[in-house]
């Protein structure tokens, strides 16, 4: 399953704690941050015992490979994906030397194989708390609220549209960005109380840019992205990307092949999962399931498939 069939579901690297979200595990490292992306899975809003092989590299190596491809339309935050024991250990001896970090004597040569692949080093900057969603085909909970009201986001679309249509053109869905609630649609009120109207314009002319550039060299691979999510920040005062990028965790990936209008697509995502989830019986409240391992196969093939189908890369 892959090269490196190991699962990296937990990190506790001896470097102050960032953040920790349900798949990734940032590190603070004074102005730039370690982020290691980890084979571990969520679903409705919980994460699974159970971690998907290579997961964690293809979200990292991914967001990589469009944040080199889309740095002409808006920098970003990475300055190098952690890809060997080289460049670990350069910036554990960065970390050691500025006393940020607490190595002791072999105990980095143990953690090295995990993290090489699945994390990168990048500027750390100030994060403007909006999800900024775009979308060029109807499909999940815009379909949903398409077919109540008639509209997605507060955008009316036209009559008589049908479950994953492309839009007449990508629409711009920003909602709340929370580590305690759900995300939900943002308001004229959210715009004001979170500060970005001067900067909400540009937030939404970049993601439109940067999704219409992705849309048309992902369909050159022959992957339909339907739906996606970005994250800005700020550094030294410019607007920049940060985060995660056009990844099968923030975006929705078709196979051009089997794309039909009219019914719900496969995707490239945990997809899988979710279907298995639902069919356990699962009441979706803590703890979840231990996954079967042909789903975790499976779904672990999904991931590096739309990798490979992107980058032209095996992982």
């Amino acid at each position: 399953m892959g090269n490196n069939p190991t699962v990296l579901i937990n990190t506790n690297l001896p470097l102050p704690l960032f953040r920790r979200g349900k798949v990734r595990d940032v590190y603070g490292l004074g102005d730039k941050l370690l982020i290691v992306s980890t084979d571990r899975i969520s679903a409705f809003d919980v994460v699974l015992p159970s971690g998907i092989p290579d997961k964690g590299k293809v979200l990292n190596q991914l967001s990589a490979f469009w944040f080199e491809k889309t740095a002409h339309i808006l920098p970003n935050h990475l300055i190098k994906v952690i890809d060997s024991e080289d460049i670990l250990r350069d910036v554990i001896a960065r970390a050691e030397s500025s006393k940020q970090s607490q190595w002791k004597g072999d105990t980095s040569l143990t953690l090295e194989t995990s993290l090489i692949g699945c994390s990168m080093l990048v500027a750390k900057a100030e994060r403007i708390p909006v999800e900024c969603v775009v979308r060029g085909y109807i499909s999940g909970s815009a379909w949903a609220e398409y077919k109540e009201t008639g509209t997605v986001g507060h955008i009316h679309l036209p009559s008589g549209m049908k479950e994953s249509q492309e839009l007449p053109q990508p629409i711009f869905t920003p909602t709340t960005k929370s580590d305690t609630e759900h995300d939900r649609p943002l308001t004229s009120q959210d715009i004001k109380d979170l500060d970005v109207e001067g900067i909400f314009e540009e937030l939404e002319q970049k993601s439109l840019l940067i999704y219409g550039y992705a849309r048309d060299y992902a369909k050159t691979k022959g992957i339909i992205i339907a739906d996606t999510k970005f994250e800005f920040g700020f550094l030294n005062s410019k607007l920049v990307l940060i985060d995660e990028l056009l990844t099968p965790d923030s975006s929705r990936f078709w196979d051009v092949n089997q794309y039909e209008v009219g019914h719900s697509q496969p995707s490239f995502d945990k997809q899988l999962v979710r279907d298995w989830l639902s069919a356990s019986g699962w009441d979706k409240t803590p703890p979840a399931p231990m996954l079967p391992p042909e789903v975790i196969e499976r779904t672990s093939k999904r991931y590096r498939e739309v990798y490979g189908k992107l980058t032209g890369g095996i992982l």
